[in-house]
């Protein structure tokens, strides 16, 4: 899948980014990054995901020269709110409840610092929840699942059984965009094949 033995840093302990890395190369270390992820509320979701996603490559950069290194942080955004990890059980509770029967935003920013260059952007997906009784969120909860994810959800988990529907790219959800991360490598000089720049097209449903 890549032509030569150029070096991948995923800048994450995410178990989900790391298996979506798999899909351009196995040959990739993970070194999390120890900053604090701090929101800015003067600025959009779309902008927080995107500096956050940056800050986590540049902080791991410096100890990797001549790789390239990957950072992404993923938000949930529902009016204007935003929504990361649960702080606790009850705080998943209220988001949960939140996201029941709505529309909401999963906007994932990504960075890639290559040894030319750095590019960052974010992506943006839609998902649509279904009506959630008291139960299935008290459920959903005792399973464990929602306490490390963005939203307090997994879109490719057990939290599967919520959505109703989604649009954009799957991938953005999951919180690596693997498309527009595959575009990045490439602008940063990344020896990506081509067939693996294509190979992985948007699905929406």
């Amino acid at each position: 899948m890549i032509k030569n033995n150029s070096k991948l840093v995923l800048a994450s302990q995410s178990p989900r980014r790391q298996e979506l890395l798999k899909e351009i190369s196995d040959q990739f270390e993970m070194v999390p990054s120890s900053i604090k992820e701090l929101l800015d509320l003067g600025i959009r979701p779309e902008e927080n995901a995107r500096n956050i996603a940056r800050a986590k490559a540049e902080s791991i950069a410096p100890s990797f020269p001549n790789c390239w290194v990957i950072g992404a942080d993923t938000l949930v955004t529902l009016d204007d709110e935003i929504f990361g990890k649960p702080d606790d059980e009850k705080d998943a509770e209220r988001i949960l409840k939140r996201l029941s029967g709505r529309e909401h935003i999963v906007v994932t920013g990504i960075c890639v610092v290559g040894p030319e260059k750095t590019l960052d952007k974010y992506v943006v997906s839609k998902i649509k929840i279904k009506p959630l009784t008291i139960q299935e969120i008290k459920d959903y909860i005792a399973t464990g699942e929602p306490m490390d994810k963005a939203g307090a959800y997994a879109i490719q988990g057990k939290g599967g059984f919520m959505v109703r529907s989604f649009s954009g790219s799957k991938t953005n959800i999951i919180g690596l965009p693997i498309d527009e991360l595959k575009l990045l490598l490439k602008k940063t000089r990344y020896p990506l094949e081509q067939k693996v720049i294509d190979e992985h097209p948007n699905h929406s449903k």
